[in-house]
């Protein structure tokens, strides 16, 4: 006997009427599109992987971040072989090397000398999270050293420099993020409710704040910076500088959408029954604006870690020896070296695919969030 109209019952994430019919709610309908956006599920797991590599970077990479050897500058990209002499499969080795050119840094195989890749390894110490470890996930014996993607003039790692070059190049685009956009909702949000004088007021600042020259405006503030200040504190008040640019053109978007929504029903009753002016701002207002935050914040990353990359590019970012993507390629400016050394861009190509994927991320979100899409 079939079941008869009944009050709704929840199933999961669900709302499941008496007939076996179902309402998915808003984030689970914008999940299943999402996972149909192939690019944006690839955009993701690539991002997901970024983001992992640079918070166990102390795991993940072989040296730490500052570990020099002048004897192997510019070494090129280390083989891994996983055929031994006699033609048999076998654990992944290396050979050692012999630089048999110091002018030019070449550097050649000696099959003399074999080290096999050890697997949890101990190595230099680090901090991951709130724990001190030396445990690292490959290495090889000394003197040998494994470079998967060649070394810089100091002798530096780069596979390693990627890895905690990553933590400040992906993070200062979250914390940027999280800064601006929390500026940017409250003061649009504000703006919007009130309307009048203070619309007028909030909005002529906020358009003055989007006049500057951004970068121009990075330039200089970046450059008072004191030569003493070390890379934590340049880090965060660089972060602050891309947070104070950015803000200004989220609030005047915010802005507008509360416009609209503040002539709602659901406002109407809420100041009906005494709600006070923040309470209605925050808890029913600035909610329905979150879609398109969810889509603006995936599409402003990628802003972020560029103008970090572009400031440590030229030298006013992120200094040496501590390592960021931006810095890493100030190496392959010289045109000699980029020629000789083609490993120094690799820094390059993972601010491209990074970037890139957060692209086709964002787009993905942008059109799950999108009612007009087709389920």
């Amino acid at each position: 006997m079939a079941r008869t109209m009944t009050e709704p019952e929840k199933n999961g994430g669900d709302i499941v009427y008496g007939d076996g019919g179902a309402i998915r709610s808003p984030l689970r309908m914008a999940w299943r599109k999402l996972k149909r956006h192939k690019l944006a599920m690839v955009g993701m797991w690539v991002l997901i992987f970024l983001h992992l590599f640079a918070i166990f970077a102390g795991f993940f990479a072989p040296y730490s971040e500052l570990t020099t050897d002048r004897r192997r500058t510019n070494h090129s990209p280390t083989k891994v072989h996983f055929i031994s002499p006699e033609g048999k499969l076998t654990r992944p080795f290396i050979y050692g090397h012999t630089r048999t050119d110091t002018l030019r840094n070449i550097y050649e195989e000696d099959t003399s000398q074999v080290y096999p890749i050890r697997f949890f390894v101990r190595g230099d110490k680090y901090k991951i999270l709130w724990f001190e470890t030396d445990l690292r996930l490959f290495g090889v014996d000394s003197p040998a050293k494994i470079y998967l993607l060649g070394a810089d003039r100091y002798g530096r790692d780069i596979f390693s420099r990627l890895a905690y070059g990553g933590r400040r190049s992906l993070f200062i685009g979250i914390i940027g993020l999280v800064v601006s956009m929390s500026i940017g909702l409250v003061y649009g949000g504000i703006s919007g409710y009130f309307g009048g004088w203070v619309d007028n007021l909030m909005m002529r600042v906020a358009e003055v704040i989007i006049s500057i020259p951004s970068f121009y405006l990075l330039l200089a503030l970046s450059a008072v910076l004191p030569p003493s200040l070390g890379s934590t504190e340049r880090f965060i008040m660089i972060t602050f500088i891309l947070a104070f640019i950015g803000w200004a053109g989220l609030a005047r978007v915010i802005r507008g959408m509360v416009l609209s929504i503040r002539q709602q029903d659901f406002v109407t009753a809420a100041e009906a029954v005494g709600c006070s002016q923040p309470r209605v701002i925050i808890r029913h207002i600035l909610p329905n604006t979150m879609s398109y935050i969810i889509v603006n914040a995936t599409l402003s990353i990628p802003g972020f870690i560029l103008s970090e990359a572009g400031l440590s590019l030229i030298g006013v970012g992120i200094q040496h020896p501590d390592a960021s993507w931006g810095n890493m390629l100030s190496e392959a400016l010289n045109l000699t070296s980029l020629t000789r050394y083609p490993w120094l861009l690799v820094p390059g190509f993972v601010i491209f695919i990074t970037v890139l994927s957060y692209s086709f991320f964002g787009d993905g979100i942008r059109d799950a969030f999108d009612p007009r899409a087709q389920t």
